[in-house]
């Protein structure tokens, strides 16, 4: 990694805390519980374009957002939201990357390690009585919070994140960020 790639890697960390943080202060419940939808991990497909230096930001970003929030509500989840969170960022960017040449694939598939760490841990919260109501389904509530979580990643990831792939791979769009000096993955 050059300079370039660490700042790139310091603005997606930045822009991923910051949207996290801005969420949470207007509609706390949909960045941090069992029901949620972060718009920041629309960032996580990036790593399409961008590569590692995506892959470092949305983990460090992960990482400031949660250590933000620790202690706030349930001291006691805190750890894991600050080891976790970040973790499945980390796998779900570098399983995006390592699928990139299939885009929609990639996305979909980056869904589902946030989905099953995030939702694997989330279901432990008090709120968790506010059951995730999948499909009409009686699930547990680890599987509810599970789904539920990945259902919101699919939308973030797959649904927000591609589109953002597919309008920022565009020619006219890729060709003066290259001609900048960024670098674009291949």
């Amino acid at each position: 990694m050059d300079a370039r790639d660490v700042s790139l890697a310091a603005v997606f960390a930045s822009l991923y805390a910051i949207m996290v943080v801005i969420q949470s202060s207007f509609f706390r419940p949909s960045a941090y519980s069992p029901i949620q939808l972060r718009i920041a991990d629309c960032l996580i497909p990036l790593a399409i374009l961008f590569g590692w230096p995506t892959i470092a930001g949305v983990t460090i970003g992960g990482f400031m957002a949660n250590m933000y929030y620790i202690g706030d509500v349930y001291p006691w989840l805190g750890i894991y939201d600050v080891v976790l969170g970040p973790l499945a960022n980390l796998i779900a960017a570098s399983l995006i990357f390592a699928l990139r040449k299939q885009q929609l694939f990639a996305c979909i598939t980056g869904a589902f390690p946030i989905g099953l760490i995030v939702g694997g841990y989330l279901w432990l919260l008090p709120e968790t009585f506010l059951r995730p109501d999948i499909f009409g389904l009686s699930l547990p509530i680890w599987a509810a919070v599970v789904i539920s979580i990945t259902i919101s990643s699919l939308i973030a990831i797959a649904g927000i994140g591609y589109i953002l792939v597919r309008i920022l791979s565009r020619s006219a769009i890729v060709q003066p960020l290259i001609a900048r000096g960024l670098k674009v993955v291949e």
